[in-house]
Parts: C-alpha cells; sequence; structure tokens
C-alpha cells in the first residue's frame, strides 16, 4: 500500500496534515506502507515508514507522475486530496474530497501563490472538473456522513463513496476541576469569513464577565478589526496569536468551553479535540456539527448573539458543565485515528486484494 503524504505541511500544519499523519501513524502499526514525500521536512513528522521522494503536487511533473510510478509496483494508491495525479496509472487509486466548502466560500488559501489562487477559483466554479478527477479512481473518501451525503446530492461522482472519520491526534486527558467556574471560552481556527468570529465577539457583549480566547494566529489588520467590535459592544477578549501544542492542551483542560460560530465547516477537528479533554463545545447549529458533536453539543443560532451567551450561562451551573463534559468524552470516543486507519485498510484490500 502507498499513501501520498505530500500534502503534509511541516510549516503550517492544517487539517489535511493532520489527516495525513494520523492515518500513516495507525496505518504503519497494522500495514506495511510506502509514503509518496516531497521534502525531508515531512518525513520527520513521520514515524518510521518507507518513503519515496517524488515532485512536489504543485509542480508540473504532477501531471506524469502516475507515468513515473508504474515501475513501483503499487497495488493501491490512497491520496488525502483529490489533486494526485492519475493519467496513465497501473494501480488503484482513492482520491479524497474532504468536503464541498470551497464551492460555497471560493476564497483559497492565502499561502498559495496567486497563480494557483487563480486556478483555484477558476476550479471551483464548476462541479465539472471535480467529477473528472474523481472519476479517475477507483474510489472516493470523505471525512463525514455530512459531506457523503452533499456528493451524492450534487451527483459528483459515479464512484462509490466511503467515509473515513477525521479525527485528532489530542490526547484523552481530564480536565482541571469542574469548568464551569472558568470565565475563559477558547476559539480554535481561522478567522475567515465564513468562520463568523464576529458573531462570537458580540456574544461576549451579553456576558462582560467571561473572557474569548483566540488561539490562532491573526494578522494585524484583523485583529485590529475585532479589537474595535469588542470595544463597541464591552466584550472582553484576548488574542494568543498562535499557541504550541502543550499551551493548546493547557487551554483545553482549564476552559468553560471551545466555542464556534462557523456558518459552514468541513468537519470541526477542534470539537474533537476539546471532547478528549472533557470539555463542553458550544457551537452553531450547523449540520456537520451536528455530527460530531452529537449529543454533547450546546447548539446556538448564529444570527443571534444572545443565544451563544444563553448556552454559556448554561454550562457555567456545575451540574449541567458536568453532564456535558461526560457527554463529550463519550462521544469523543466516536472518532479515532485507529479506527479511521481499520477502515481504509479494509477499504484498500478490497479494491487492491487480499495480499495488500
Amino acid at each position: 500500500m502507498f499513501f501520498d503524504g505530500r500534502f503534509i505541511n511541516p510549516d503550517r500544519p492544517d487539517g489535511i496534515t493532520s489527516f495525513s499523519i494520523g492515518l500513516i501513524t495507525e496505518l504503519s502499526k497494522i500495514q506495511e506502507i510506502t509514503v509518496l514525500l516531497n521534502s525531508q521536512e515531512q518525513a520527520e513528522l513521520l514515524p518510521q515508514v518507507k518513503s519515496l521522494f517524488v515532485n512536489a503536487p504543485t509542480s508540473l511533473l504532477e501531471a506524469v507522475l502516475a507515468l513515473r510510478l508504474r515501475r513501483h509496483k503499487i497495488d493501491v494508491l490512497f491520496s488525502p486530496m483529490q489533486t494526485t495525479s492519475s493519467f496513465g496509472r497501473n494501480y488503484k487509486l482513492i482520491l479524497t474530497l474532504h468536503d464541498l466548502i470551497y464551492y460555497r466560500h471560493r476564497t483559497p488559501p492565502a499561502s498559495f501563490s496567486w497563480p494557483i489562487r487563480l486556478g483555484w477559483r477558476l476550479f471551483h466554479l464548476s462541479f465539472l472538473p471535480q467529477r473528472l478527477i474523481l472519476n479517475g479512481a477507483d474510489a472516493v473518501v470523505t471525512v463525514s456522513e455530512t459531506t457523503k451525503q452533499e456528493m451524492q446530492k450534487v451527483n459528483i461522482t459515479k464512484r462509490p463513496i466511503h467515509v473515513i472519520h477525521n479525527s485528532s491526534s489530542e490526547p484523552d486527558s481530564e480536565h482541571v476541576g469542574n469548568g464551569s467556574e472558568s470565565k475563559d471560552l477558547i476559539y480554535m481556527g481561522s478567522f475567515i469569513g465564513y468562520k463568523n468570529v464576529e458573531a462570537l465577539i458580540q456574544g461576549m457583549g451579553h456576558i462582560p464577565d467571561h473572557r474569548l480566547v483566540l488561539l490562532s494566529r491573526i494578522d494585524p489588520k484583523h485583529k485590529a478589526s475585532l479589537e474595535k467590535l469588542a470595544e463597541q459592544v464591552n466584550a472582553k477578549i484576548f488574542f494568543a496569536d498562535g499557541v504550541s501544542e502543550k499551551e493548546y492542551s493547557g487551554w483545553l483542560s482549564n476552559a468553560k468551553a471551545l466555542v464556534s460560530a462557523s456558518l459552514d465547516e468541513g468537519f470541526g477537528i477542534p470539537i474533537v479535540e476539546a471532547m478528549r479533554h472533557g470539555t463542553p463545545v458550544i457551537v452553531t447549529d450547523i449540520e456537520i456539527f451536528r455530527e460530531v458533536a452529537g449529543p454533547a453539543g450546546l447548539f446556538f443560532n448564529p444570527n443571534t448573539p444572545s443565544s451563544f451567551a444563553e448556552a454559556v450561562i448554561r454550562v457555567s451551573d456545575a451540574e449541567i458543565w458536568k453532564d456535558f463534559s461526560q457527554k463529550a468524552k463519550l462521544q469523543a470516543q466516536e472518532f479515532s485515528w485507529e479506527d479511521s486507519a481499520q477502515k481504509l485498510l479494509a477499504l484498500c484490500q478490497r479494491i487492491g486484494g487480499p495480499t495488500l
């Protein structure tokens, strides 16, 4: 089995990085795998596995990658993205489409060069390019039942769609004390428009004794804008502007809740990370959050800031907080890299054969 690990980003770890490392780590315990890489920095983030260094996925050489891989006697190649080349392949290929969010919000990642950003926008103007790519695979993976249903609704591929859940590498741990007494609410995520961080700040204006801690890195211009809004509504906020894994765990273990006012989402890894700590999650009432948080979620209307504040006040009660903390730890068990790796291996064996 081969795994395309070239989408691991050592400099700015993202959801694809987490997905790749989590699956590779668990797969390596149960199956011999070879990982495609394009930098030594990627290799340093992985356990001891066989590796094959090839071109970067954004290189022009990507067009002929499958032809170059023909001599390596690959049974199945799994890609955590949908952009791995398939032209001229002589092996089974499984591609991944995490979500359809960029068809609704076409702003590409700011880290991409302008030619790639332009191509990104053009690519997402229609489902046709995506259909052509996914139909070039033998099977397609996505990370949630919500996205699978969305993909089926728009007939984005003729290939079978399989759910391999996203998860978190955040270790299970106990919350420090009863978090109902904490006044900190934490947010982990980007500040792109649909994340709707402004709604959180407006809601904080209804609970001025609490503090919203924004953990992610933020550009100065956006930070100034949010600070101005917080001043207008009398909300208490704090910008951590990026935290280490250890610091993140500390915040999760001491906060009253993790919060999100996102209007759209592909999965919601921070929700799983919080639940592993027994930290309640206060999130918008959207379908993907219903799937991930399940009975452990406290849901609010993002268009009504007071409903966010009401949810915070609700878990300020010690018994209610304890109840949702226990629900969180139970729900977190639904998502593990071990289970996801087992499901992926089973899929690869069905497609590539039991000798895989």
